[in-house]
């Protein structure tokens, strides 16, 4: 199963908001529309994931737990680039063969940090990123929007248009928008952010199929006699009939 993807990230003000979307695809077909693309690493770090979902699932696990080791062994606040280091190391000792596209973003003792780390191990350090199939939807609205100093209703808006972009213009790309912001005062994980693909009709009376409609492909008929066992056909359960009221007259 494979991830089609847009997934992007932004720096603010005071911190970073990371986006993806919400659409799992296998092959040709979508195998899971409201997935989780955006994973944690830290209580200060998040990581948006693109390729193959068990290698981003796998290697942001991998991660996470060795950062929260770290921190109980160091007695301090995980760093941005400690996890962006591990994660680089670990794809590059793979060349490639481990299909995760990541956007790594967090906030640590030195400000807002957002990375993206790449399936051979090279990393990027920029204001603004996109990773995924969708990644030239994105771009194209970061390159146009994007601007020094934004607050945070701006970086989320500007974060949710890209991921909107991907949606619409990649078939990899589906479904939800999900957030993620990371500043000083914590991170706030924003799922299913907005929906801009929901149903507008639903029949309220559901689905009835006529008879024959599934063909049959085949029929076995058999004479019920003594020596069949109804137990090999089907269960047998035997009850007690429940009394019948008597009427009176």
């Amino acid at each position: 199963m494979k991830t089609g993807t847009t997934i992007c990230g932004v720096v603010y003000k005071d911190g970073v908001v990371l986006g993806a979307d919400t659409r799992s695809t296998n092959g040709p077909m979508v195998a899971d529309k409201n997935c989780e693309k955006i994973h944690y690493i830290a209580p200060n770090i998040y990581c948006c994931g693109a390729g193959t979902a068990a290698d981003t699932e796998a290697v942001t696990s991998m991660v996470s737990s060795t950062m929260e080791l770290h921190r109980m062994a160091t007695n301090r606040k995980s760093r941005v680039i400690t996890a962006m280091t591990i994660l680089k190391g670990h794809l590059f000792k793979y060349q490639g063969q481990v299909s995760a596209a990541l956007v790594l973003g967090g906030y640590d003792l030195t400000g807002p940090h957002l990375h993206t780390v790449y399936p051979h191990g090279s990393t990027d350090t920029l204001p603004y990123v996109t990773m995924g199939s969708g990644s030239l939807a994105a771009m194209s609205v970061f390159e146009s929007g994007f601007k020094e100093d934004m607050t945070l209703e701006e970086a989320k808006v500007l974060v949710a248009r890209a991921i909107k972009a991907g949606i619409f213009n990649d078939l990899g790309s589906g479904s939800n928008v999900d957030l993620c912001v990371i500043n000083k005062d914590g991170t706030q994980y924003l799922r299913g952010h907005e929906c801009p693909n929901e149903r507008t009709y639903v029949s309220k009376r559901g689905f009835k199929f006529p008879l024959g409609t599934t063909a049959v492909l085949k029929k076995d008929m058999f004479t019920a006699s003594s020596n069949i066992k109804l137990s090999e056909w089907c269960t047998v359960t035997e009850t007690t009939p429940a009394a019948e009221a008597m009427e009176i007259a």
